[in-house]
């Protein structure tokens, strides 16, 4: 059954309000940053934290399309477009799981220059004069389709001088309302030498003996994942109708995908949904979530999905290697990392 997405016409953008839990106990472990710490911040409503930042959250939806096993997409979504950076022959990284995608050093900076040429061949209309945004989101549609829902900045000089930039559509974060710190602590334990002075090997500074140490944790009233989709920026690309509707299924995946997973973001913070699985627009209510078989759908037993999703994924990917250099199609580039 396809999915019906005619009520997001003339929409400017998709946004969602996930209540969310702690799996388990009260406690969570919100993220840190150096110099900072926990991101505590006051609102109208009281204390408030910042448990995931939007930076953090993108490479979380990037990780759930991608099968660590396999060192490749998961099964429902190869045909995607993205870049494979191998070393000696073996898998190093891909624009998938690196912080930068596309503009990944290991891609852009090795001493390989075959694709870095590549791209500045194909990219070369945008040297001079504004950015034709079509033209980008053609060859990031082929080369690499997560820069055109995550974002990417090319800063390389070679590639129309630095400027050719795309913000994200999909951004998520978590916050949580109504904080208290839960302090606590531990102390890394040293049977051999409990005062680490034993062996003269420089004590708590080495690591030897007992070492205490404080812990704080948070609790709060409420938990909450923000994402939206940013749907005017998608029909701004200029693609083709398919496409189009790819990358806002693809978006809509992602989230899926997040949130029916145990969100383990840390070792002392795992959250699950709080109000259940079916979960309403916050500014289109009559829009839900698609659930994850209704992207994806199953496998028949020629390992063909059936889903939405695979299926334009089928269409708008290349069939084959001869098809590769004859059409602007979604493919999979192998690049080589020399140092």
């Amino acid at each position: 059954m396809s999915i019906d997405l005619s009520s997001l016409n003339g929409v400017h953008d998709l946004l969602f309000e996930i209540p969310l839990k702690v799996r388990q106990g009260h406690r969570f472990q919100p993220t840190g940053f150096p110099d900072l710490g926990a991101a505590e911040f006051d609102t109208p409503v009281g204390r408030s934290l910042l448990i995931e930042s939007a930076q953090s959250m993108a490479n979380r939806l990037e990780a759930v399309c991608w099968d660590e096993s396999a060192n490749d997409l998961i099964e429902p979504l190869r045909g995607l477009s993205y870049v494979r950076v191998l070393r000696n022959n073996s898998y190093l990284t891909s624009s998938v799981t690196d912080s930068h995608r596309l503009n990944s050093p290991y891609i852009l900076e090795s001493k390989d220059k075959t694709f870095l040429s590549t791209l500045q061949g194909e990219l070369g209309a945008l040297e001079k004069g504004p950015i034709n945004r079509s033209i980008l989101a053609q060859k990031l549609l082929k080369y690499d389709v997560g820069s055109l829902v995550h974002g990417v900045f090319l800063a390389k000089e070679q590639l129309a001088g630095g400027r050719l930039r795309v913000a994200r559509a999909l951004t998520a974060f978590i916050e949580a309302e109504g904080v208290r710190v839960a302090p606590s602590g531990g102390s890394k334990q040293d049977h051999v030498d409990p005062t680490g002075q034993a062996f003269n090997q420089g004590g708590a500074q080495k690591g030897f003996g007992h070492v205490p140490f404080p812990r704080d944790e948070y609790t709060a009233e409420t938990i909450t994942l923000y994402a939206s989709i940013d749907l005017s920026q998608i029909r701004g690309y200029g693609l083709d109708d398919d496409a189009t509707r790819l990358l806002i299924l693809l978006a809509l995946f992602k989230l899926r995908s997040f949130v029916d997973s145990p969100m383990r973001l840390r070792t002392a913070c795992c959250f699950e949904l709080r109000d259940g699985v079916d979960i309403a627009s916050k500014n289109l209510p009559t829009f839900h979530l698609p659930t994850r078989d209704e992207l994806v759908g199953t496998k028949d037993a020629n390992g063909t999905w059936s889903g939405n999703l695979p299926m334009l994924i089928r269409s708008l990917a290349v069939a084959d290697d001869g098809e590769k250099s004859s059409t602007q199609k979604m493919r999979v580039t192998e690049v080589t990392f020399a140092a």
